[in-house]
Order: structure tokens, then sequence, then C-alpha cells
């Protein structure tokens, strides 16, 4: 029975030195050795015969036959182990680490999905919205966008190549100019495929301002685009986007 910490498992590797050859028996080792049975001495490789074909003393490697220059030779040190608890690289494979021992502080930058591409963008105009049509919401812009993918001239965004997936927008509006407009507004989200989502409202009472906010989960594949509109049911009082309004989002993980 042991008893006490486990000691570390130790791996054995034996060092190596590579000679540049030329017309000569006589040769300079890097590790000094008592005699030939401690190197392992290969020529063209093929391994030569201790005491027969090279002698070895201190740092002193004499073979019996000169080398040429074209020669390959190499020697192992047999007495010489270098130990190390560190396993040899590329010995460790998947089965040999604990599940869910690793954490993300031990992973390289990047190894790891994030919530892009993404993007923010604000409205600078406050144009108009005519009765009956939809009006796309003027994000021109930028506060941030990921992966340039948010065009802030036509205010769409395009999933780009390699990040199709589910993702998650979000809306705020605030319109201006509704104190004497007794038809509904509407906030919306669409995309050139996938549909569209909205949140709609009538205004009551002589407010000036109404905000609205709205959210959006898109699956959505390459190329297409997603962007935001208003959308006023009828009536002849002027309605606009107020610069407080903004248009946000980003690829979910997973």
């Amino acid at each position: 029975m042991y008893l006490g910490n486990q000691p570390a498992l130790s791996y054995t590797s034996f060092a190596k030195q590579d000679f540049t050859t030329s017309a000569t028996t006589s040769y300079t080792l890097d590790n000094p050795v008592a005699n030939a049975n401690e190197l392992a001495l290969f020529i063209n490789f093929v391994r030569q015969e201790p005491t027969t074909a090279y002698s070895a003393s201190g740092t002193t490697l004499t073979l019996t036959s000169a080398t040429s220059a074209s020669d390959d030779m190499y020697c192992v040190y047999l007495g010489k182990a270098v130990q190390t608890v560190n396993p040899p690289n590329a010995s460790v494979g998947a089965s040999q680490i604990v599940d869910a021992s690793i954490t993300s502080g031990k992973l390289a930058s990047g190894v790891l999905p994030t919530n892009t591409p993404s993007f923010f963008a604000n409205s600078t105009g406050s144009p108009t919205l005519s009765s009956g049509v939809y009006t796309t919401f003027p994000a021109s812009s930028e506060v941030f966008d990921t992966d340039n993918a948010f065009n802030n001239s036509t205010y769409k965004f395009t999933v780009p190549s390699g990040k199709a997936g589910k993702y998650f927008f979000g809306l705020h509006t605030r319109y201006d100019g509704l104190n004497t407009d007794t038809n509904y507004i509407q906030s919306n989200i669409a995309t050139t495929s996938s549909g569209n989502q909205s949140v709609t409202f009538k205004p009551l009472g002589a407010t000036l301002y109404h905000s609205m906010f709205l959210s959006a989960v898109f699956d959505l594949s390459v190329g297409e685009e997603v962007y935001a509109r208003g959308y006023r049911s009828g009536g002849s009082s002027t309605v606009s986007f107020h610069g407080e309004s903004y248009f946000y989002g980003y690829k979910l993980i997973g």
C-alpha cells in the first residue's frame, strides 16, 4: 500500500545529436560518454557496431572509417535519458482529458463562439410617414458594426458569408406629431424571405410623442436582408420618426 500523494508520471526520451559530416574520422560529442556502448551511431540510416565501427570517450567520437560530406550521421545518447513530468507532444487525446474540466481561460482567443455579427445604428433624420405605406427606418448613424454587414445608406443588415443562423433584432421607435392623428401606427422588423414581426398601437388623446419597442428572432440564410420600418394607417397630420430611435441586432450562439 502506498501512502501519501501519488508521484507524477515521468516520460522518457533520449537525447539525439546530428552531425555535419566531412572527410574525417574525428567528431565532437555534445555530451560526454564513458565508452562507445553509450551511443547508438547511425550513418546513412544504418546503425554502426560500437567499438568496431567507432570508439568514444568523453566528448571525442572516433570512426574506424572516414565519412564524406554527403553522409548523414547522427547519434542517440543511450546513457542520457531526459525525464519530464510533461507528456510528449501530440501524446494526449480527448479521452485523457476529464470531461468539463477545461475552462475558457485555457482557450485561445477566437475559439469560443461570439454574438457576432452585431450592429447598432441610430436615426439621424426625421422622415415623414406617408399614409398607407411602409417607410424604412433611416438608421444612418452606425455606433458599431462588427462585420460591416449593416448598410447605413440602404438601412439594411445583410447576413455575411458563413454567418447563417438565428439572429436577435431590436427596434425602438419614437414617433412625433401624433397629437391630432387618430389612425394606428406600426413598427415593423422585416426580412427579405423569413417574414416580419410588428407591433401596432393607436394613439389615445392629444399626445405628441409615442415610443414603441419591438424585438424579433429570425433564422436567416446567407445574403438575407433585415431592416426596420414604420407604418401609419391613414390621417392627414404630419407624423415622423423622432431622432431618439435606434435599430440593432446580433447573431445568437448555438
